[in-house]
């Protein structure tokens, strides 16, 4: 096929392959030059490689043609799809262009001697670049670019191979780059200045900027620059360098939904100013003596890192700077910003001259060793702060306040989160002493954990004693069951107790339901009855700040029960196993929850004496007396956040004296209606249950007298099944039972 050449659009000159094939023969190398002087010139995949040149406007098309190196010069054009381009000497470039023109797509690009792409400028007029879905790859840079001259980069990748080589150098032009990658053995892109006064730009959109043991991108030689990182794009720096600022150069950087791993570095008589759009850096932020720093993070960014000598930091309200060391910075606008400092293993200072706004410090401690984050402002501190200080289950040292703010003047304010720190068995405040700031060991109540080992240790007795309530009911039932031998019987229970802590003011709440079920047998047509239970119930505990707990008990038990029907005496007795599973998430200051729990055991027994006296019309009157006990065994376990739990056996000693009153209503074919009111006072005798928290001694007294009253109905619906339900309400010293209500079903045979 013969390659044209238009010159001027008009004349046309055809070559033959033979005139094409002497000039090669003639020099021993399949490359000659083709100059091309203000003419279009077309080539193909089946045009010779060789090299061009292109001045005066002239234009240079290939369609998927591979060529040596290209240079274009003065308004000249050169539009390349697919193919190649191969620098063989001679050039600055496999491609390099003078005041010209490229559209490139789909090509590759390749100098082994020097740089793939060059964008220059001529008579002060740069080059323009657009470069989709190609390969760019150079030995001393993948591209240059000058002032003047503008780049765009599109899915396209540009690589430096050579030893110290650079992805891309940018001599203050505009550079603009969407995904793909730019890749140097030293640096990804280096932004240079070439003359006074010019400004380059880059953006990286979605793009991979590597510089394999330099810097991602390094400012240097007093350039000016802005850079615009986002969607996703990331830098990676064989030095850990994100960004290198030197030689008194200025970067104005903005990195928007893209999150950035390395450090960002400003040199002595350098600027940066970095700001974050809804994105992140892990890594530091290094300003060297002399140099110029900030940083803006707004809408939801985040900075891990540490902060050197930096001028200036801003947050707003949805951003966040976790500290990773020691840190200084002139001037800290929070804007209602959070700031978390260290954790309960790293301890980290913040030094600053100014901070204004408000917002929240989170910070770690160890009170056990009297170690702790700490802000120090030395200058004015203006604004309204919360300190969110990380709890802790060891116990402080003794009697020491720890130090956590100071400032050197201005009307700042600091407040704990919630008012309180969780600190061991303790929950401690802040005391302000001019201007600073201290964890005051004076100033304390026992803290939830603790609230929680209490509730544990003491529910297990009301469990016991919710779950005596169904069977207390049962003598209606079996005073109608004369002359049967045996029965069994199911009952299920719910109730509630609100349980005040004379400690800490606030109690829980605890609400309990559960079933049981046994049989039983006369003996001998005597008036004694024997019978075997076993049941479950659930027990949930609400304390005060969202801290939480279960009780899972399971019990078996035996029962005897004495009737005389012509006095109307009986005795009911009940001996009962329980096996306690407790759990506890307690919610500590900080928002953390510690975790607890145990098994224990416990043995419970009472004994009730009373007399059913008839009266007229079906009506009865029912005293009673009733003396139960149960012992807890002893627990020791941990908490989550390392705070020790020791219970002390568990005693309870409770009697209880009431008078039934109701009336028995005979109905057809043997059946009775029941119903009943009843009246009665209990005392707790057991006043000196101790739990250890942390070698510190609570004593958990739940003594004291509360009044009861309830009703009830008792209703046979056959021979042999009767149903029975009853509710009770209770209340004195240091528990009131708002409900207690169960239902149960009997059947004789």
């Amino acid at each position: 096929m013969a390659t044209q050449v238009r010159m001027s659009g008009r004349h046309i000159f055809r070559l033959a392959p033979l005139a094409i094939l002497i000039p090669l023969a003639l020099h021993g190398n399949p490359a000659t030059a083709v100059e091309l002087d203000g003419v279009i010139h077309d080539i193909d995949s089946s045009t010779p490689r060789d090299n061009y040149g292109l001045k005066n406007g002239a234009t240079l098309n290939s369609q998927n043609a591979d060529t040596n190196s290209i240079r274009a010069r003065s308004n000249s054009v050169v539009n390349l799809s697919g193919g190649s381009v191969v620098d063989t000497g001679g050039a600055v470039g496999a491609l390099d262009l003078n005041a010209s023109t490229l559209t490139m797509t789909g090509t590759r690009v390749t100098s082994s001697i020097g740089r793939g792409l060059v964008l220059a400028t001529e008579g002060g007029q740069g080059s323009t670049a657009q470069v989709t879905d190609s390969t760019i790859v150079g030995l001393t840079a993948g591209v240059s670019v000058t002032a003047e001259s503008e780049l765009n980069l599109i899915n396209t990748s540009v690589t430096a191979t050579g030893a110290g080589s650079i992805g891309l150098i940018n001599f203050s032009g505009i550079v603009k780059a969407q995904g793909g990658s730019i890749t140097g053995a030293d640096k990804g892109i280096v932004i240079r200045r070439v003359t006074t006064g010019s400004e380059g730009l880059l953006v990286l959109d979605g793009t991979q900027v590597v510089g394999q043991s330099g810097s991602a991108i390094e400012l240097t030689n007093s350039s000016t620059a802005t850079i615009d990182i986002r969607n996703g794009a990331t830098l990676s720096g064989g030095n850990g360098i994100l960004v290198n600022v030197l030689d008194g150069s200025k970067a104005t950087v903005g990195v928007t939904q893209s999150n950035l791993n390395g450090n960002l570095r400003v040199s002595d008589t350098s600027t940066g100013n970095f700001t974050f759009d809804q994105g992140s850096l892990t890594g530091d932020f290094i300003v060297d003596q002399g140099g110029t720093g900030t940083v803006a993070l707004n809408n939801g960014s985040l900075f891990t890192g540490r902060m050197q000598n930096v001028q200036d930091a801003r947050l707003d309200a949805t951003s966040q700077w976790m500290m990773t060391g020691d840190s200084t910075v002139t001037k800290l606008d929070m804007g209602g910003g959070r700031v978390t400092m260290g954790g309960n293993d790293s301890f980290y200072t913040l030094n600053l001259e100014t901070l204004t706004g408000d917002g929240t410090f989170v910070m770690g401690s160890n009170f056990a060793t009297n170690a702790t984050d700490f802000l120090n402002v030395n200058g004015t501190a203006t604004g309204s702060y919360d300190l969110l200080i990380s709890s802790s289950g060891a116990e402080p040292a003794a009697g020491v306040p720890l130090h956590v703010v100071h400032t050197g003047g201005g009307d700042a304010q600091f407040a704990l989160v919630g008012g309180e720190v969780d600190l061991g068995a303790w929950s401690y405040g802040l005391k302000q002493e001019g201007t600073d700031w201290y964890l005051d060991p004076e100033n304390r109540q026992i803290s939830p954990a603790t609230e929680a080992i209490m509730a544990l240790a003491g529910t297990p007795t009301t469990v016991f004693y919710g779950e005596q309530a169904g069977l207390r009911s049962r003598m209606g039932e079996l005073r109608y069951s004369e002359g049967r031998a045996a029965g069994a019987w199911v009952r299920a229970h719910s109730n509630q107790y609100n349980v005040a802590n004379a400690l800490s003011g606030s109690g829980y709440t605890q609400t309990q339901n559960g079933m049981s079920f046994g049989a039983d047998m006369r003996l001998d047509n005597s008036n004694w009855l024997v019978g075997g239970l076993a049941g479950y119930s659930k027990t949930d505990l609400n304390m005060a700040y969202g801290t939480e707990g279960t009780i899972d008990s399971y019990y078996v038990g035996a029962y005897a029960t004495w009737m005389d029907a012509q006095t109307g005496w009986f005795v009911d007795s009940v001996i009962k196993y329980n096996r306690y599973v407790n759990d506890a998430k307690v919610r500590l200051s900080d928002g953390q929850r510690a975790k607890g729990d145990y098994d224990t055991d416990g043995i419970g027994a009472s004994v009730e004496v009373g007399k059913h006296i008839k009266l007229q019309d079906g009506w009865f009157i029912e005293p009673s007396a009733t003396l139960a006990g149960t012992v807890i065994k002893a627990a020791d376990y941990d908490f989550s956040n390392g705070l020790e739990a020791e219970s002390d056996a568990t005693h309870s000693l409770l009697a209880r004296v009431a008078t039934t009153v109701g009336k028995t209503i005979p109905l057809d074919e043997g059946r009775f209606v029941q119903p009943y009111v009843k009246v009665g006072m209990s005392h707790e005798f057991a006043n000196n249950d101790r739990v250890e928290v942390n070698d510190n001694s609570f004593k958990n007294d739940l003594s004291g007298s509360r009044g009861e009253v309830g009703a009830g109905v008792a209703l046979s619906l056959s021979k042999d099944f009767q149903v029975h339900g009853e509710f009770e309400y209770a209340n004195g010293k240091n528990i009131e039972m708002p409900y207690s209500v169960n239902l149960g079903l009997r059947y004789l045979w």
